[in-house]
């Protein structure tokens, strides 16, 4: 049987030899997190001591060190709980009305697995908070039933919130250091001492806060404050997590950091997580997202379920100088049916004989300049077409 704790360590330190550093600290960090142990977490903290302070980008000759880690790691031994792919919420016709039903959300459906994420989209005031805050217990749904299936049975309001954790995407403002709130909110869960040091201090790298654990609210950037929800949510050990807009007012980069990050937690194996978050970054979303969920006026698209049930016909979507005449004759052997133009690109409708590959192949022959091109029949991009 595969020992998932060994391919994790054997992950990491591939991802470093070849120059992912980056990754390969994170993923390094993740198997050490694995152990509980603060032997182990006294040791790998040494190798984030001299990581976080090599000031090249070139950090290849850290790599015995990070060996000398996974050694440390290896020595203690991760059970696996097998809890992927186990139900942790199920949400059946769930429904909440506004403004006297000038708004109604739902029905919506949904079954929530560890492991699992769910990215949510759909213009802006379309219901995605609203549905985001009725699985975060938050608000009080009109109808419909959520029932939770938690490892462990939840004693009161304070521990299902430790479990299920909603971060807004305007997150409040505390007060004092980003480590001295770390510890305060441990402290809250039972863990001090050096256990409580230990654990934060190891969070703190985790989530890329080593240079900033010194800095107040106030002095961190968007980013940064999104990585300390993270970190601070994680210190609980959740079970589900709700996110809205966590990739709001972050640069490209961090935005595909985060998206990273959330991959990675969602499919740990020692502590899978349910996640949903919503997003206007609609491919970032689709990129790491088992399932995404559309909503438009309140209500989740069945087109999706219909679709799959079918063949699909191909939709593809195109930036270019070109006039519509010239697309048109382009394409005119390929059976193209409809062209739009929508947000400054046009989209492409096809019969279903024809292939991606068929349009790319007409394009590469031809003279006309493609500045973009992307297949969207899978896409929740089509529902934003119209």
């Amino acid at each position: 049987m595969e020992n998932k704790q060994e391919v994790l360590i054997n992950n990491a330190l591939q991802y470093f030899k070849r120059g992912d550093f980056s990754l390969g600290y994170r993923t390094m960090l993740d198997a050490a997190l694995n152990t509980s142990s603060n032997k182990v977490f006294k040791k790998v903290l040494a190798f984030v001591e001299v990581y976080e302070k090599e000031v090249s980008e070139d950090k290849s000759s850290l790599y015995e060190a990070l060996e000398e880690c996974a050694k440390e790691i290896r020595n203690v031994a991760v059970e696996d709980p097998n809890l992927l792919g186990k139900t942790v919420l199920k949400g059946e016709n769930i429904t909440k009305n506004y403004k006297k039903g000038r708004f109604v959300l739902g029905p919506v459906n949904i079954e929530l697995k560890k492991g699992d994420i769910f990215g949510l989209v759909g213009e802006n005031g379309n219901g995605k908070t609203t549905l985001l805050t009725a699985l975060g217990y938050l608000i009080h749904t009109s109808s419909g039933d959520l029932n939770f299936s938690f490892t462990k049975e939840i004693e009161d309001d304070y521990d299902l919130k430790s479990k299920l954790v909603y971060i807004p995407q305007r997150t409040g403002v505390w007060y004092g250091s980003v480590i001295d709130n770390l510890k305060f909110s441990l402290v809250h869960h039972g863990i001090k001492g050096e256990d409580n040091d230990l654990l934060v201090y190891m969070m703190i790298a985790r989530f890329g806060l080593w240079k900033y654990k010194d800095l107040k609210w106030k002095e961190l950037s968007s980013g940064y404050k999104m990585r300390f929800e993270l970190a601070r949510t994680m210190l609980r050990r959740p079970e589900i997590v709700l996110l809205d807009e966590p990739l709001a007012n972050l640069d490209i980069l961090a935005q595909q950091i985060i998206l990273e990050d959330l991959k990675m937690l969602a499919k740990s194996y020692v502590n899978p997580i349910a996640m949903v978050f919503s997003s206007q970054q609609l491919y970032e979303v689709e990129k790491v997202s088992d399932h995404v969920i559309y909503l438009r006026n309140g209500k989740p698209s069945e087109s999706l379920q219909l679709e799959e049930k079918e063949e699909k016909a191909l939709i593809v979507e195109i930036d270019t100088d070109a006039n519509r005449n010239d697309i048109e004759a382009l394409f005119k052997e390929n059976l193209l049916e409809k062209i739009e133009f929508n947000g400054g690109v046009y989209i492409l409708y096809f019969n279903k004989e024809v292939t991606f590959n068929t349009v790319l192949l007409a394009i590469a022959q031809s003279e006309v300049e493609i500045q973009y091109i992307r297949n969207i029949s899978e896409s929740t991009r089509r529902f934003f077409v119209y």
